[in-house]
Formats: C-alpha cells, structure tokens, sequence
C-alpha cells in the first residue's frame, strides 16, 4: 500500500511537473534594435500627424517604454497596445502607464511583432529601422483595415510614398494610409 502510495504522488509530481513546463512563456528571439526613445515633442507630433481621436486603437510596434501609446491615452483619449520583444521594456512600459495613470487604457504585450495580431489598429507607430519597416509593409497591409494610419519616425517604407512628410524637432515622420485591397470584396 506505502509503495502505490508512493507511485501516485510520482505520477502526480510528474503530471504537475509537465503543466507547469507548459504554462512558460515562449522564448522569444532578440530584439532587431536597440531601444532609443522619442524625443517627447516626436511623440506628440507623431500622434498629431495621425490625427489621433478619442475612439482610436493605436499599437505601438516596437513601444521600447511605452511612451507612444501612454501618450496616445492621456493625451489624445485614445485606446493603446505596446508591442516589445524585450520584457524588461514592457516591464518599464507597465510601470509607465501606471505612473501616468492610464493602465486601463493601455496593454502591452511581450510579442514579436512580426507575429503579433495587430488588425484592431486604426493607427500603428513604428520607430524600426529601413530594413524592418519594409519586412513588416506585407504584415501592414494585408492585416490592417485600407485607410489604417501608419506613422514611422525617420524611416521611410521604400516605394510606398507617404501621404505627408514632416520635420519635427530634427527628426523626419512620414505617415500613411493602407490602401485598399485588390483582393477586397466590395
């Protein structure tokens, strides 16, 4: 009876053993940038540009501290998602919004945001690199809604002109609008 008392609470520590390996985040791979933060005055302007409005859903792709989305919140009434690789930048983010009193406006996320679901965005930040920005045009339009707000500081998207391109305190920021799909029915 002491030996199959034994037996079971092996079988019952292994089972547990496993759920728990289960429940462990995915190991993400490291960040394709270095985290170098939005002068404040890019940040505003860059949410300017997009005509952000109480109602909007703004995903910051790549959000280093949160500063974007947290902004886009308090300032401009909008909903926002941080998307970061690197868990100590959503941990600052967290702490961020949480300073700025609007944890219940915002979520971050520590994803990969070449795998991140993103069609819920009305407007996506992006402060990447050239390289990045055009890995991730496909993702943009063929995930997000034609007429999406996309605002990229100091990198452009190759080809894809942008509507408007303006200098705000030494640094450029291009914004455009997903087009409409070939494939869309209408």
């Amino acid at each position: 009876m002491r030996l199959r008392t034994i037996s079971s609470m092996a079988v019952l520590l292994c089972l547990l053993a496993v759920a728990c390996g289960a429940q462990q985040p995915k190991a993400l791979r490291p960040p394709d940038v270095i985290f170098v933060p939005t002068p404040q005055e890019v940040v505003q302007g860059m949410l300017k540009l997009a005509d952000v409005q109480k109602g909007d859903v703004v995903y910051d792709l790549g959000c280093g501290d949160g500063r974007i989305v947290v902004a886009a919140a308090k300032d401009f009434g909008a909903r926002g998602v941080g998307i970061d690789i690197n868990p100590e930048r959503i941990a600052e983010s967290v702490a961020n919004a949480k300073a700025a009193g609007v944890t219940g406006a915002v979520t971050f996320r520590n994803e990969d945001l070449f795998e991140a679901d993103i069609k819920e965005a009305s407007v996506v930040t992006l402060y990447l690199l050239p390289s990045l920005n055009l890995k991730l045009r496909p993702k943009l339009w063929s995930e997000l809604k034609p007429g999406t707000r996309v605002v990229s500081q100091s990198f452009d998207m190759g080809d894809w002109q942008p509507e408007k391109e303006v200098e705000i305190g030494g640094h450029t920021v291009y914004l455009w609008k997903v087009p409409a799909r070939a494939d869309a029915k209408k």
